[in-house]
């Protein structure tokens, strides 16, 4: 099949040169998909019907690792009801460094000033957190803004494609406007980070499905109109993904969340609280995934993009709010899903090795970050906790992924 050429809007359908980088989408044929018959031993059946506990697996009990950072997290406005609940609950699940999402509402973060004011709200609720802050790529945004961003500290600017997620009424619709916005960020080393797909589209074939794959010509543009920028494939869902950003250098990589390893179509379409954006695809992907943990040898790292919405949220009224709630037990979501991988056979034992997963927690993130690597220890023990049912205060209540299951353990050393 051709390669897809970009159209200029989403809305259009003129074809442009193949250098653009606008937002698009295709139809492509359905795939084919085989499943084989395949043996295995199951304990009972939880309230997860694609991420059973498997009696298999032959991971350690313990690991001794260097303390975590979670590359893509959503504290919510601060000060607020959601952030004074969650935002504590970062280091006690080993992570210390966090880059936080400037998708607030109703005014995303999008200077200078806003995203160092939101910082300072964060840093009232938890100082003990390294907090890198974001910029949320909009209009206003000019190549003046990014060098005072850089003087600042900001780690990153990100840009959401108009309509495709949570809060991203003011994403991109194209990205040729921010043409020498991107060149200064280019310049002054700036990270762009991408949310990874085009919204849905009845009328182009766009579904949660395929809306990532739909949005990987507009990555390989980018990467070739700006080949020295620094570009994050946020959340990456699918095998297809996996392999786009394998194709670039060390300048492009991915993040992968904890909730991916473990989801499957089939969970989020049965429990509002696996429902997220972009959603869990199939078993291959899911194999991609956990994959790309175990091999990435930097070029995949963690972002949970663990996303909290109050209960209300998820069950009231109307379409659930898109994000799962993985800050608190993230690391051990991670062991979980990586047992329950080597027990299907999607990895081997012999994959998940300290340095692989000191790698992917830890040592890579920091190094795309400019960050030096940790000197502090955490103790991982398997199965110590059980994950609580719901995080509550007076003014929120939050479900956590995988409530009321055994989940690993997490010591500060």
């Amino acid at each position: 099949m051709p390669p897809a050429k970009p159209i200029s809007r989403l809305t259009s359908h003129s074809t442009p040169s193949p250098s653009s980088t606008s937002l698009f989408s295709f139809t492509f044929p359905l795939t084919e998909l085989t499943f084989l018959p395949t043996k295995i031993t199951l304990s009972p059946p939880t309230a997860y019907p694609n991420s059973y506990s498997y009696t298999t697996a032959k991971m350690k009990d313990t690991y001794t690792l260097p303390s975590a950072a979670d590359m893509h997290v959503h504290l919510r406005n601060a000060p607020g009801p959601i952030a004074s609940l969650v935002t504590p609950t970062i280091r006690p699940a080993g992570i210390d460094t966090v880059f936080v999402m400037p998708n607030l509402a109703p005014v995303p973060v999008t200077s200078v000033d806003a995203a160092l004011e939101y910082k300072s709200a964060l840093e009232a609720i938890d100082p003990s957190v390294n907090y890198l802050m974001s910029l949320y790529l909009h209009s206003s945004i000019t190549p003046e803004e990014i060098a005072k961003a850089k003087k600042a500290g900001i780690a990153g600017v990100k840009a959401y494609p108009k309509g495709a997620t949570t809060n991203s009424q003011w994403g991109v619709v194209s990205f040729e406007p921010f043409d020498e916005v991107l060149k200064a960020m280019e310049q002054e080393g700036i990270v762009l980070n991408l949310h990874g797909e085009v919204p849905s589209d009845s009328k182009e074939g766009v579904t949660v499905m395929n809306a990532e794959s739909r949005f990987l010509p507009t990555l390989r543009s980018l990467v070739g109109k700006y080949p020295k920028l620094k570009i994050v494939l946020e959340h990456c869902t699918t095998g297809e993904a996996v392999e786009a950003v394998r194709e670039f250098g060390e300048n492009v990589v991915g993040t992968i969340t904890a909730h991916h390893l473990s989801l499957l179509v089939d969970d989020w379409s049965a429990n509002v609280h696996h429902y997220c954006k972009p959603s869990a695809k199939s078993p291959e992907d899911r194999r991609a995934l956990l994959q790309a943990v175990v091999s990435s040898k930097g070029k995949f790292f963690l972002g949970t993009d663990s996303a909290p919405h109050d209960i209300s949220s998820k069950k009231g009224k109307g379409n659930t709010a898109a994000g799962v709630f993985t800050q608190p037990y993230a690391l051990g979501y991670v062991l979980k899903a990586l047992e329950e991988g080597i027990a299907r056979g999607d990895i081997s034992d012999s994959d998940v090795t300290d340095e692989a997963l000191a790698g992917f927690f830890s040592s890579y993130g920091r190094k795309f970050y400019g960050l030096p690597p940790s000197d502090k220890k955490i103790l991982l023990k398997k199965d110590g906790a059980t994950v609580e049912e719901s995080l509550k205060s007076e003014q929120a209540e939050i479900v956590p992924y995988r409530a009321g299951e055994k989940i690993w353990t997490v010591e500060w050393l």
